[in-house]
């Protein structure tokens, strides 16, 4: 049984998917599985995929109902003690991501998390995470601290199959439900001692802002209860304009 299974979901990606696999293919670790969920690409995205057909443990290229619905796809054909979702653009930080996840295992955590490198289009790194948006991740990390949005991002949150929920669909913040869900039901949080993934910004959530603020108030209406909730996303649209200022006030002279 593998250490972790690596899962890639995948749609018109002929862009991006290289740099994803190349992150994959360079870890010195080999205790890993990769999967990869494609939801029926028209591009070259699965002639990618054939030319490094020997990396891939299992690829599912068919029609899906949207991303969440894949990604739980691959956690039903995932076979390893942890699961880490690294889709397409997105990158392995580091080459010795899983020796050093590995080593973390011993301690038997139920979820493994860090902070994440944010980058473009082109690669370019535009810094980390914690310091490009107002989201801070608390030590320790626990489930109530997601009261105001998503804390860790998604490729940077490895967790162990067993616990691993599936993702509810037709929301756009199903992740910040699928890792508070994870987190409910860990007994032990380690963070890793790095930098897990490089994030590709401007995924489904940046193209439908809207749809996303109200599906996240969905989302942590669920969890938090009406009238906390509604407190909290005052503080998430006053926080945001403050930040944005600040950001704003480093290129006023």
């Amino acid at each position: 049984m593998p250490l972790v299974s690596i899962i890639t979901i995948t749609f018109n990606a002929e862009d991006y998917l290289q740099r994803t696999i190349d992150s994959i293919r360079n870890q010195s670790s080999k205790d890993f599985e990769y999967i990869l969920i494609d939801g029926g690409s028209k591009d070259d995205t699965m002639e990618i995929v054939k030319r490094n057909e020997n990396l891939f443990d299992k690829v599912i290229s068919e029609k899906d109902k949207g991303l969440y619905d894949a990604m739980n796809k691959g956690l039903i054909h995932a076979k390893g003690d942890y699961v880490w979702f690294m889709n397409a653009g997105d990158q392995i930080a580091e080459n010795d991501a899983i020796e050093k996840i590995k080593k973390l295992s011993e301690q038997s955590p139920d979820v493994i998390y860090s902070d994440t490198l944010m980058i473009d289009n082109d690669g370019n790194i535009q810094g980390l995470r914690t310091e490009v948006t107002p989201h801070k991740i608390p030590k320790p990390l626990i489930w109530e601290k997601f009261k105001m949005g998503m804390l860790v991002c998604h490729q940077s949150f490895i967790v162990k199959r067993e616990i691993a929920p599936f993702y509810i669909l037709d929301n756009l913040s199903a992740d910040i439900d699928w890792e508070i869900n994870c987190l409910k039901k860990s007994n032990l949080n380690l963070e890793y001692p790095g930098i897990l993934s490089k994030y590709l910004e401007g995924g489904v959530s940046h193209k439908q802002i809207f749809k996303s603020w109200k599906d996240r108030y969905i989302v942590l209406k669920k969890h938090f209860g009406f009238f906390s909730n509604v407190i909290n996303h005052l503080k998430i649209v006053l926080r945001a304009d403050f930040f944005s200022f600040l950001r704003l006030s480093k290129y006023i002279k």
